[in-house]
């Protein structure tokens, strides 16, 4: 029988760990990122990654920060984390990843874990490497630093409307603020500015040399239904392709009708279903 071995992961396992996430680059961009900007070491990572390996080959793995990510996680593997890391909740607040390793995994974790504040279990995992099929809006533009003070409010209502609390709460308001200026500072940050008005925003959460992950799509209220979304968007995707990454992605609510048709008329297409747990 081969030996089992559940640890966590230091820079000795990176060249492994992406091994794993290359398996499907795309919808582990998140944990790819995380991994080549911090080496996996822990004290970098603000958490812990930790692997299942049979003998010397790590099979499985589980992010364990302020995202619970499993990656690569069949029955067994979820057995083994739920046994030997996951014995406290610590300081996770969401656990996502495709549905069909996140629900088993709450399913193991909810007796203890539970309950959860909000549980999204149909999201559709979506990508396009190719041309927007429809025509980029040529006033979405990469925001400039300049600009951090007009699109800040923006960053705001769209985090509140789509979890429900502001990221300032709490006394959040410094580190949200940093967060989206560092943002900015990559060219990762993207808008339409009409009379000193954000009307369109949206960011690279994260990426990778192979995709980059798409969050934070945001058109104002009163803006909405004049086709800022798919334009802004096809905007989007040529700006990241161009300046990031071959691949765009993002998920999205499966309610969300109204982004979900303008995601669909850009190009993108379904390739995976995510879920997320909330705390």
């Amino acid at each position: 029988m081969t030996n089992e071995t559940v640890r966590v992961l230091g820079p000795a396992d990176f060249t492994q760990f992406v091994q794993l996430t290359d398996r499907d680059p795309v919808v582990n961009v998140f944990v790819e990122h995380r991994a080549r900007l911090t080496s996996l070491e822990p004290r970098w990572l603000g958490g812990e990654v930790w692997g299942r390996f049979l003998g010397e080959e790590l099979v499985a793995a589980m992010h364990i920060g302020a995202n619970l990510v499993p990656i690569g996680c069949g029955a067994a593997d979820i057995d083994a984390f739920v046994k030997h890391a996951l014995w406290s909740r610590r300081s996770v607040a969401t656990i996502v990843g495709p549905v069909g390793q996140v629900g088993p995994l709450w399913e193991r974790l909810e007796p203890d874990w539970g309950p959860a504040r909000e549980i999204r279990a149909h999201q559709p995992h979506l990508e396009i490497a190719s041309t927007p099929l429809v025509e980029p809006d040529p006033l979405v533009v990469t925001t400039t630093r300049d600009q951090i003070d007009l699109v800040y409010p923006a960053c705001v209502a769209m985090y509140t409307e789509e979890v429900g609390i502001s990221p300032e709460s709490g006394g959040g308001a410094d580190l949200y603020r940093a967060r989206v200026n560092q943002l900015i500072n990559k060219g990762w940050q993207f808008s339409r500015i009409d009379e000193g008005r954000v009307v369109f925003k949206a960011e690279v959460a994260c990426a990778s040399t192979q995709a980059a992950q798409i969050q934070g799509v945001y058109v104002v209220p009163d803006r909405r239904g004049e086709g800022l979304a798919t334009r802004g968007m096809a905007a989007v995707v040529e700006l990241v392709r161009r300046n990031i990454a071959p691949v765009a992605s993002l998920y999205v609510n499966d309610y969300n009708e109204a982004a979900r048709t303008a995601y669909e008329r850009v190009g993108f297409r379904e390739t995976e279903r995510f879920m997320t747990v909330m705390f």
